[in-house]
């Protein structure tokens, strides 16, 4: 019996939890600081065990990895790094739904050399996206094509009718997450030209992205979208983007949140004891009787105006007290929005992914896929983000255990070996893509 480690309880680890127990040839362990969270997503199940852990626990942690056949990492992706290291000293292979870092990247040969797999990206995005945007990729290439252009989008919303409050948004993952993913810069092609847009402008011009029984929404840059080049081999493509889907308005909003200092993460003023004295000191407006009007009349412009009705409606200059915790202004922020801007019992949320894949074939042809995921979450059930998240994890686990993964050392999932069965098994939960391709000379 194959014994599964997961670090981490929080909103996307259930339905990976429940794959492997629903096979007996698994154990499942869950570890998190919340004992009780670990708990719910074990108890009652004969082959499933919860237990405490505090990720900068090293003689715990590493007990735990020990104990294990695979390590799954749903921990904040700073303490990633932290879990491979004992992933390396011990021997296991280690599962991970983030991003790869540097460091994880750094472990490939020791980790090759031990035969061990560090699989990273394995979640939706990253993850799903690579994996079938190289099952595409793959077919242009065996008909003898290449890759002029790339260009995807992703993201978690509210489905439509959820979408009930100002901001157009609602958190199925971490709202500090999301707002410190804020402050990333990004770097893309565009017909050739390499375009960097630091933190301070990647918001400023959202595109238009229809889709189909949704409408327009809003697409800014994610990261940096060039290092896909060599990761789907797609070296001579004039353009490549990569970015983020929201409702219409998020952009202009967290744009000004962060221009007037909201989302600052330094310290905060100890002296600072209500919302409002909290905001007004970082918007610079010091001892204001309302700063919501002052902001109104010295950014009047219609999105400006919005965007202060939407922190009114959050609760950003209300006069009342700061709670104890947080300790900068992004969190602070955060957990307002985790009060006011949570799913409710029963409303659903939804995933949207879309690449947009221009190829050129011998003989002159052009022809562009439009590739689409839209999935919802289940109403009394898990939601989208979870589901599109920890199911292709989920997968992934079970193929390194079962050694149906041959790649040894730190891998994403671009290799056929590993897409074309999780998307098969996929389309039984209801996660498919829907494809159009439309040919042109």
């Amino acid at each position: 019996m194959k014994r599964v480690l997961v670090l981490g309880a929080g909103m996307v680890a259930g339905p990976l939890v429940e794959y492997f127990l629903r096979r007996d040839s698994f154990e499942v362990t869950v570890a998190d600081i919340v004992p009780e969270r670990a708990l719910r997503l074990t108890a009652g199940h004969p082959r499933g065990r919860s237990a405490a852990l505090d990720i900068e626990d090293d003689a715990r942690l590493s007990s735990l990895i020990a104990a294990g056949d695979l390590v799954v990492s749903f921990v904040p992706f700073p303490h990633h790094p932290r879990v491979a290291g004992h992933c390396l000293a011990r021997g296991r292979n280690l599962l991970t739904a983030s991003y790869l870092s540097a460091d994880i990247k750094a472990m490939d040969k020791e980790a090759a050399a031990k035969g061990l797999i560090f699989f990273n990206e394995a979640g939706l995005d990253p993850g799903l996206d690579h994996m079938e945007a190289m099952r595409i990729i793959d077919r242009v290439r065996g008909e003898g094509g290449r890759v002029e252009s790339f260009v995807s989008y992703c993201g978690g919303l509210p489905a439509p009718e959820a979408n009930t409050n100002p901001f157009g948004y609602k958190f199925s993952w971490s709202p500090s997450g999301v707002l410190m993913s804020c402050g990333n810069a990004a770097r893309y092609l565009r017909d050739g030209k390499e375009i960097f847009l630091p933190a301070e402008k990647y918001l400023d011009e959202p595109a238009r992205i229809a889709i189909e029984r949704l409408g327009d929404l809003e697409g800014y840059p994610n990261r940096d979208a060039t290092t896909y080049l060599d990761a789907y081999g797609i070296h001579g493509a004039q353009t490549v983007l990569r970015g983020t889907l929201r409702y219409p308005g998020w952009c202009r909003t967290l744009k000004r949140m962060r221009e007037w200092g909201l989302l600052d993460d330094r310290p905060r003023d100890a002296s600072l004891r209500s919302y409002k004295e909290f905001a007004s000191a970082k918007i610079g407006l010091p001892g204001a009787a309302n700063p919501a009007d002052v902001l109104k009349t010295r950014f009047p412009q219609e999105e400006d105006v919005r965007v202060v009705d939407r922190l009114e409606w959050l609760g950003a200059f209300a006069d009342r007290p700061l709670p104890p915790g947080p300790r900068n202004g992004l969190e602070i922020l955060a957990g307002l929005m985790a009060e006011n801007m949570s799913y409710r019992p029963g409303e659903r949320d939804l995933v949207v992914l879309r690449h947009e894949i221009t190829s050129l074939f011998p003989g002159g042809r052009k022809e562009t896929t439009v590739s689409t995921l839209t999935h919802y979450g289940l109403p009394e059930g898990d939601s989208a983000m979870a589901r599109t998240v920890s199911l292709p994890a989920a997968i992934c686990g079970r193929l390194i255990l079962e050694g149906a993964v041959r790649q040894k050392g730190v891998v994403i999932p671009v290799r056929a070996e590993v897409y074309r069965p999780v998307l098969e098994e996929l389309e039984g939960y209801g996660i498919r893509f829907e494809e159009k391709t439309t040919a042109f000379s």
